[in-house]
C-alpha cells in the first residue's frame, strides 16, 4: 500500500505537491476503503537502513512544521523574557517565575487535557473515520474552557502564592502584578490546542508554522512599541503576550472552519455525547503530562528558598529558557511520533508503528548528544542573550553542564511520552511519572540541595536522577510491548468512541 506521507513528499519533490485538504482526503480514503498492509521485516543491514530513510522521510514531514510552529510559540515566551531582562534583575526573575511557575501549571494542565485528542482523532483518522474529528474537537473546547476556568484563581492569587510557596517578597509581587495581565492567555489556550491536535491528526501541519512564525515576528514588533515605545514595562510585555497568543488561537480556527471541511461538519450537539467518557481520558493525558511538566517548574520554586535568591532563580532560568528551545523541539518530535503511531495503530500497521518508534528514539538520542556539546562549548558566553550583569553571567556558566546533561535525557523522554499519547497508555504514564519524579526525584533533589548543601546544583542534579528513572522505564516498556496487539486495542477504541455499538465481525 502507499504510504500517503511518502506521495505527499514525492509530489513535492516534482513540484506538484497537493494542498494538506486534498492529502488528508485521499489518506482517510485510502485507510477506509484498502485492506491495511504493515510494513515488511527487517532482516538485513541494508533493509534497517532503507527502513530508517524511509520512516525518516515521513517523521520529519510532518515533526519539521510542527516543531518549527512550537518553536516560533515559545519564541514569544523566550522574547517576553529577553526584553524585560534588559530592564533589570527583578523583572526578570519576576516574568521568569511567572511563567516558568503560574503560566506553564496552566499550560501543562491545557496541553495535557488537550492532547487526549491526539489519541482519538490520531488513531479515528487513521482508520478513516475523518468525520469523527471535528465532533472530537468541539468536546475538548467545551472541556478545555471549562478547564481555564478553573485556573483563574491561580493567577489571580498568584502573588500570595508564590510567598507561600517561600518566594521572596519584591519577586513574588511583581511577578503577581504580571500573572493578573495575563490571564487572557489561558482562554486562547483552550481553544488553541484543541485546533492544533486536529490539524495534527491529519499532519495538516504547515498552516501552523506560519503562523507561528507570522505572530513571533508580531509579538517582537509589539513588544519593541509597548516597552520601549510607550514605555509600558512589565505591562506592556502582558499586553504583548496576551495579543500574540490569541492570534495564534484565532488564526487555527479561522483555518479549521474555512479549508478543513472534511473534518469540519459545523457545530453539532453530538459533541456532549460521552462528554464525562471524553473527561475521564482528558485528566488522564493531563496528569501524565503536567507530572512532567510540572517537575522542572518546581526546580525553579525550590531555588527560590536558596540565599541570594534573585541570582540563583535568574541564572537558573536562563538555563531552563536554553532547554526550553531544545524541549520544544522536541515537542514538536513528540506530536509527529504521536501522528504515526496513532495512525498506524488506527490503520492495523503494527510492524511499521515498532518501526515509527525505534527510528524516532535513535534520532532523539543523537540530537539530544549534539545539543549537549554544543552548551557545553559555549557555557561561557549564551547567558549574554538574556543578562547585561556579569555575576549573573558567571552564575549560567557555573550550572551550564547540568543544563548539557539536562538536555540529553529531555531528547529522548518526550518523545517516548508522545508514543504513550498515540498508543493511549497516558494512565500508566502517569503512574510511572508520580513515582520517578515526586516519589524519588524530587525528595532526592531537596536532600542534595538542603541537608547536604549543595545549592541549586544539588536540587537539578536530584531532579535529573528521577528523569533519568522515568526515561529507562519508559524504554523497558517499549522494548517489551506486543504492537499487534495495541492495533487491536485500537480498532476496539475507534469502533467505540465511532459510535458502533457492536463489535465488527470478522468476515
Amino acid at each position: 500500500m502507499e504510504d500517503p506521507l511518502l506521495r505527499h513528499a514525492g509530489g513535492m519533490a516534482n513540484g506538484t505537491a497537493k494542498s494538506d485538504m486534498t492529502v488528508a482526503v485521499e489518506d482517510a480514503a485510502l485507510a477506509a476503503s484498502a485492506v491495511p498492509v504493515d510494513a515488511a521485516p527487517v532482516k538485513t543491514v541494508k533493509e534497517a537502513w532503507d527502513t530508517f530513510m524511509a520512516e525518516s522521510a515521513r517523521l520529519w514531514l510532518i515533526a519539521m512544521p510542527i516543531a518549527f510552529q512550537i518553536l516560533c510559540v515559545y519564541g514569544i515566551n523566550s522574547a517576553t523574557q529577553i526584553f524585560v531582562g534588559h530592564l533589570s534583575n527583578l523583572e526578570l526573575s519576576a516574568v521568569a517565575i511567572s511563567l516558568s511557575v503560574i503560566s506553564n501549571f496552566s499550560f501543562g494542565f491545557l496541553l495535557g487535557m488537550g492532547s487526549a485528542l491526539e489519541t482519538l482523532c490520531g488513531q479515528a483518522f487513521g482508520a478513516g473515520q475523518v468525520e469523527m474529528l471535528g465532533i472530537y474537537m468541539q468536546r475538548s473546547w467545551i472541556i478545555l474552557f471549562a478547564s481555564a476556568c478553573i485556573m483563574c484563581p491561580f493567577y489571580i492569587f498568584a502573588t500570595p502564592i508564590l510567598k507561600l510557596i517561600g518566594q521572596e517578597d519584591d519577586i513574588a509581587e511583581a511577578a503577581g502584578r504580571f500573572t493578573i495581565l495575563i490571564i487572557p492567555e489561558i482562554f486562547s489556550l483552550a481553544l488553541n490546542f484543541p485546533t492544533q491536535k486536529f490539524l495534527q491528526a491529519q499532519s495538516k501541519v504547515s498552516v501552523l508554522a506560519y503562523i507561528g512564525f507570522f505572530t513571533l515576528i508580531l509579538h517582537i514588533g509589539l513588544l519593541y512599541l509597548f516597552i520601549y515605545v510607550f514605555g509600558w514595562g512589565l505591562t506592556g510585555a502582558a499586553v504583548a503576550f496576551d495579543i500574540s497568543m490569541w492570534v495564534v488561537a484565532i488564526a487555527q480556527t479561522v483555518y479549521v472552519i474555512g479549508w478543513c471541511k472534511e473534518g469540519w461538519t459545523g457545530l453539532s450537539w453530538a459533541a456532549f455525547n460521552d462528554i464525562w467518557a471524553f473527561v475521564r481520558l482528558s485528566f488522564a493525558s493531563a496528569v501524565m503530562l503536567c507530572l512532567e511538566i510540572w517537575y522542572m517548574m518546581v526546580l525553579v520554586v525550590l531555588t527560590g528558598h536558596l540565599h541570594n535568591a534573585e541570582i540563583a532563580v535568574g541564572s537558573l532560568s536562563i538555563c531552563m529558557n536554553i532547554n526550553g528551545w531544545e524541549a520544544m523541539l522536541f515537542i514538536g518530535i513528540n506530536a509527529a511520533i504521536s501522528v504515526r503511531v496513532s495512525n498506524e495503530l488506527g490503520s492495523g500497521r503494527a510492524r511499521g508503528c515498532k518501526h515509527a518508534v525505534v527510528v524516532v528514539v535513535v534520532t532523539s538520542l543523537v540530537i539530544g548528544l549534539l545539543a549537549m556539546v554544543v552548551i557545553l562549548g559555549s557555557r561561557n558566553y549564551f547567558s549574554v542573550i538574556f543578562t547585561s550583569d556579569k555575576e549573573m553571567q558567571r552564575a549560567v556558566a557555573k550550572i551550564a553542564y547540568l543544563l548539557a546533561v539536562t538536555m540529553v535525557l529531555n531528547s529522548v523522554q518526550p518523545v517516548i511520552s508522545g508514543v504513550a499519547i498515540g498508543g493511549g497508555w497516558q494512565g500508566l504514564v502517569a503512574y510511572i511519572n508520580l513515582g520517578c519524579y515526586y516519589v524519588f526525584g524530587l525528595p532526592f533533589g531537596f536532600l542534595l540541595g538542603y541537608p547536604l548543601h549543595l545549592g541549586v546544583q544539588g536540587i537539578w542534579i536530584g531532579m535529573l536522577c528521577g528523569t533519568l528513572a522515568q526515561t529507562l522505564i519508559l524504554v523497558f516498556i517499549l522494548l517489551k510491548t506486543n504492537w499487534k496487539d495495541e492495533a487491536s486495542q485500537a480498532s476496539e477504541r475507534v469502533r467505540l468512541w465511532g459510535g458502533q455499538n457492536e463489535p465488527t465481525k470478522s468476515s
